[in-house]
């Protein structure tokens, strides 16, 4: 059974989505949880309901690409240190290279790539000096396979798998572990609103299925329950490795 207990985590994006479920998770099973989103509101009503739960989490305001040293300060300033860093905070432009902008391109390579290797940077330093550490980052089916009309989505999160191994191999001797988890279309508030506001909801959902082997959209809590199985002890052999939770879909 996966124990969290007196570990200290910081997960980016977590006002919503996959980001807070996998922060809710983590603080019932003992973990002390640093929320990030950029919006106030939706972070601290994920702090709202861990508490509620009889978990222990605050909230960090800011932006990943842009305050990232002082996120993490401010997570070792309140819990005396940080153990697991998940870098989940992320967007997703669509487009292929005609439609996607220059300002596409520097935006979600900011959030998305810049934001991770920031966070990334100040937190080893920190994990260095207790000899243990974990980092996961949430990458995408879009950054193994190609995706269509994902074209500067699908480069940065293949982009974040290159800095997954790379941390890996530079930091094991520290005891620092990095891996990455890599979603299929995953059913979530912000996919349901796209779906409702495309012209025929239905037939845009049913072509999402027909692609997927399993014949059904991913769920937050089985993202969630990979993130969390890449961060615990059970997983300490793994690093440098991508965890895969498409329904088959990189298969074909």
């Amino acid at each position: 059974m996966m124990n969290f207990k007196d570990r200290v985590v910081l997960i980016t994006g977590s006002g919503s989505g996959i980001g807070r479920r996998t922060a809710m998770m983590f603080a019932e099973l003992g973990a002390k949880v640093a929320v990030n989103d950029v919006s106030i509101e939706n972070g601290e009503d994920t702090v709202r309901q861990i508490l509620a739960n009889g978990g222990e989490a605050f909230f960090v305001p800011g932006d990943v690409a842009t305050d990232a040293k002082t996120i993490i300060e401010k997570v070792v300033e309140k819990f005396g240190k940080i153990d697991i860093l998940v870098n989940n905070a992320g967007i997703v432009p669509y487009g292929n290279i005609e439609e996607a902008t220059e300002q596409d391109y520097i935006k979600t390579f900011d959030i998305n790539v810049k934001g991770p290797f920031l966070l990334s940077k100040y937190a080893v330093e920190y994990m260095k000096n207790q000899k243990y550490g974990v980092i996961v980052n949430v990458s995408s089916e879009a950054g193994l396979v190609g995706i269509k009309r994902r074209c500067v989505y699908s480069m940065s999160k293949a982009a974040l798998l290159g800095l997954t191994r790379s941390m890996a191999v530079d930091y094991a001797e520290y005891g620092i572990r990095v891996n990455a988890i890599c979603p299929g279309t995953t059913y979530s508030k912000g996919l349901s609103d796209r779906i409702n506001a495309a012209p025929n909801p239905q037939e845009l959902l049913n072509n999402m299925i027909s692609r997927i082997p399993v014949k059904r959209l991913g769920k937050e809590e089985e993202i969630a329950f990979g993130i969390l199985f890449l961060a615990s002890d059970e997983a300490s052999f793994m690093t440098g490795a991508f965890l895969n939770m498409d329904g088959g879909s990189t298969a074909i």
